[in-house]
């Protein structure tokens, strides 16, 4: 790694940072993960949201021999980056996602080792032919993006990232970039056990923003919140963002405000819509021809979009972490910007109605091993199409991911294989169980803390922030609604959008593929 020690000298990085980026310095803690990158040891990496966690590993992928793979969780996250980096002349680089047809995909794997950065899915590092691809190649850097995904006690828990430590042994075991907005303590030891990987340098910083004003505001009914985001709405037309706990409330304020404000360029988002709508509504957003989007979490994870003014949260998040992740996606550009909570007595009951429903219950459970129990009677071949599975288990998606997962873990299936053992069975029957009750306790505790800072009588923001590091910075503006904000006081930076718009919200939805089946479950 000698070339890493040669950038490592006074100024070095910083002539490659503006070669390449035309950034003149580095942003807090940028240049020491990097160093440690060049230098070819894993590192942890703990930075706020919107301080240029990219440049982390995108500068390394043009200074390192080989190629630097990416795991990112979202598609269109993938597609903006490299979107971003080709205009900035950077050509070596691609996004292996599922637009991608099989031609296309398999004339990729055979040019692969020509990329200096890809982007990959967790789920695609668990097909065999592209590892046999990235065996043969040499891999400067893997990076894994939202690390807290890693964790079972991370706000964002996805199973396929738990295979990550078999693959990284599996490609020749290179160093490991691992990085995150919202890590607790817990959090970051638990990702690096999952990995592995005990000694990483820990690179961790102060995740509070001085810039962002939080404000908790108490209603009593549904239609006092939708009267008071309309009067918002109103008065800031700024980019956006609405966070709601149901698709169907998401969509049915969109459509609202679009009736409502006739001016306002608003749309939803939320994870049941197809893929190619999702990336095109994230990409208008991107590019300032929507102002408001009515999302569920599916939205935001990475968005790299600095003018985000206001977010506003119809429905309470189950997590801080959550709300914390949500709420720093604005003002990256560092100006002053508004988070603002709404809630009321009623709220408690959705995010507890999320809890129980993200895990399998024991009748569930109980059922699967039944399941499977009759398949590998018939045949131990595994494999079920989506519908089959929905209703031969009676489980949602995510409860399915996540049972899929366990059953791989004890190895009830392994490779499309059912593998019926009595003991076994009986065994990983009672780890699930106990598994997904201690889950299941953890998150209960997890909403009652949110329940505890919403009702926080004193600062917002040093509450806020207590669980992540024991200091906070005194805001450059207004702090919060306990410490004497009122949302009156806003005087936020307003920038003037020139693109050409429709003028109607009927129009505004069609061109945005939002006119679906009316019959489509509601």
């Amino acid at each position: 790694m000698g070339g890493g020690d040669r950038l490592n000298t006074t100024g070095a990085l910083e002539k490659k940072l503006k070669k390449y980026f035309n950034y003149d310095s580095f942003r807090k803690g940028q240049r020491e993960i990097i160093e440690d990158v060049l230098q070819g040891k894993d590192v942890l990496g703990i930075l706020p949201t919107g301080s240029g966690k990219s440049i982390c590993y995108q500068l390394p992928a043009l200074l390192l021999p080989g190629t630097v793979i990416v795991v990112s969780p979202l598609i269109a996250l993938m597609m903006d980056q490299v979107k971003q980096l080709k205009a900035k002349h950077f050509k070596q680089v691609i996004a292996l996602n599922s637009f991608l047809t099989p031609i296309e995909r398999q004339q990729i794997y055979q040019r692969l080792h020509q990329y200096r950065l890809v982007y990959v899915s967790p789920e695609l590092l668990q097909q065999e032919q592209f590892v046999f691809y990235l065996k043969k190649m040499n891999i400067s850097l893997f990076v894994i993006d939202e690390a807290h995904c890693i964790s079972q006690w991370g706000h964002e828990f996805r199973p396929d990232y738990m295979k990550l430590k078999e693959t990284i042994q599996i490609i020749h075991n290179p160093p490991v970039l691992a990085l995150s907005a919202t890590a607790t303590p817990m959090v970051q030891q638990d990702i690096m056990k999952s990995l592995n990987k005990p000694e990483m340098n820990k690179h961790i910083y102060p995740i509070d923003r001085k810039n962002l004003i939080f404000s908790i505001r108490k209603v009593n009914e549904h239609e006092e919140k939708l009267a008071s985001i309309i009067h918002l709405l109103t008065i800031y037309k700024l980019p956006t963002l609405i966070y709601f706990s149901s698709r169907n409330t998401a969509e049915w304020m969109a459509q609202t405000l679009a009736y409502e404000i006739p001016e306002l360029r608003v749309a939803f988002y939320h994870g049941g819509m197809e893929p190619m709508d999702r990336v095109a509504i994230q990409q208008q957003f991107m590019n300032d021809q929507l102002q408001v989007i009515c999302c569920t979490s599916a939205f935001g994870m990475g968005i790299d979009k600095s003018n985000i003014r206001l977010i506003i949260h119809y429905h309470l998040p189950t997590q801080i972490e959550s709300f914390v992740q949500e709420a720093g996606r604005a003002g990256r550009d560092g100006k002053t910007s508004l988070s603002i909570l709404l809630y009321s007595d009623k709220d408690f009951f959705i995010p507890k109605q999320i809890i129980q429903n993200e895990l399998p219950s024991i009748e569930i459970i109980q059922n699967a091993f039944r399941v499977l129990y009759t398949l590998q009677k018939e045949s131990n071949i595994f494999s079920l199409t989506e519908e089959q599975i929905e209703q031969l288990f009676q489980i949602n998606e995510i409860q399915w991911r996540f049972m899929h997962a366990q059953f791989e873990k004890h190895d009830i299936i392994r490779d499309n294989k059912i593998i019926y053992d009595k003991g076994k069975w009986k065994e990983a029957y009672q780890q699930i169980v106990d598994n997904i009750q201690e889950r299941t306790r953890m998150k209960e505790s997890k909403l009652h803390e949110m329940l505890r800072w919403i009702h926080e009588e004193n600062c917002l923001r040093e509450a806020l922030y207590q669980p992540f590091q024991s200091t906070f910075t005194k805001p450059e503006d207004y702090c919060c609604s306990n410490c004497g904000f009122t949302v009156e006081q806003w005087k936020p930076d307003i920038q003037t959008s020139h693109h050409n718009q429709p003028t109607s919200w009927q129009e505004k939805l069609q061109q945005l593929f939002l006119i679906g089946d009316e019959n489509e479950a509601k």
